[in-house]
């Protein structure tokens, strides 16, 4: 494929950080269109889609780096390029959470509607990222002989060169835009709030499950399935209690009160 889009001296455009930037402006004009519609001010869902890409990328290229030691004890310095690919989804995710409830809480917002929000955005940005590692290689299948197989001969591309291999980049881009697609059906007919976030956690967490099965990277392993396997059955198993069994009180699905607020 290919990794560099554009280069002019000393200045390279990387296909991988364009898709990026290019999902990140589609997942949060999405949630602004779903804000306006929850009737929530959108300058809080862009401050808190500001968090949540820093928070986002260091961690999903944290959990990378923890995956692949061997090459980042060799340049450590690249733990920096994440223009050129290498972001784990789930370390994002892990690392997101935390900081968006901090500050759901702290602007008395629903924590399960601003979940719901940004569930059809996640999974759209992240149709259209796996494109950006697509083109820079990384992420890739195991060889096969299927014949949409893809064959890599750019000399920059992170994936192995001239062998067929699984194309399980668009795999997961397919996987995630029939997810967005079904989120955006199962909006109008959600019972509580946080049902739709936890039902993307539980398609993206099966899909994933599966395509690991496809991936020819190093992957990192625990109890014999790979990292991203491991989390993924966790974040399942949480998912499904959180649609059987919705929190009452206090908690996802129902606003802090504001202080001097009627009935607060």
């Amino acid at each position: 494929m290919h990794p560099i889009l554009i280069q002019f001296g000393p200045l390279t455009l990387y296909t991988y950080g364009l898709l990026v930037a290019m999902a990140f402006l589609a997942g949060l004009g999405l949630a602004l269109r779903q804000a306006k519609r929850e009737g929530i001010d959108p300058q809080q869902v862009m401050d808190l889609a500001f968090y949540v890409v820093i928070a986002a990328i260091g961690g999903s290229r944290l959990l990378y780096v923890l995956m692949n030691p061997g090459h980042y004890l060799q340049e450590p310095l690249s733990i920096f390029k994440i223009w050129e690919g290498g972001l784990v989804f789930y370390g994002g995710l892990l690392f997101a959470l935390p900081i968006s409830a901090l500050y759901v809480i702290k602007k008395h917002l629903t924590l399960a509607t601003m979940a719901d929000i940004f569930a059809p955005s996640l999974a759209l940005g992240h149709a259209i990222g796996r494109w950006g590692c697509f083109f820079a290689g990384c992420c890739y299948g195991k060889p096969t002989d299927l014949p949409w197989a893809i064959t890599f001969t750019d000399p920059h591309s992170l994936a192995p060169r001239g062998i067929p291999l699984h194309p399980t980049q668009i795999y997961e881009s397919a996987m995630n835009l029939s997810i967005f697609f079904l989120l955006l059906a199962f909006q109008g007919r959600k019972r509580h709030p946080g049902q739709v976030f936890w039902l993307y956690l539980l398609l993206y967490s099966i899909g994933r499950f599966l395509i690991e099965y496809l991936r020819g990277d190093e992957r990192g392993m625990l109890l014999g399935l790979s990292t991203s396997q491991f989390l993924g059955i966790l974040l399942a198993l949480l998912a499904i209690l959180m649609l059987l069994r919705p929190l009452r009180g206090v908690g996802p699905g129902r606003r802090a009160a504001i202080p001097g607020e009627k009935g607060a």
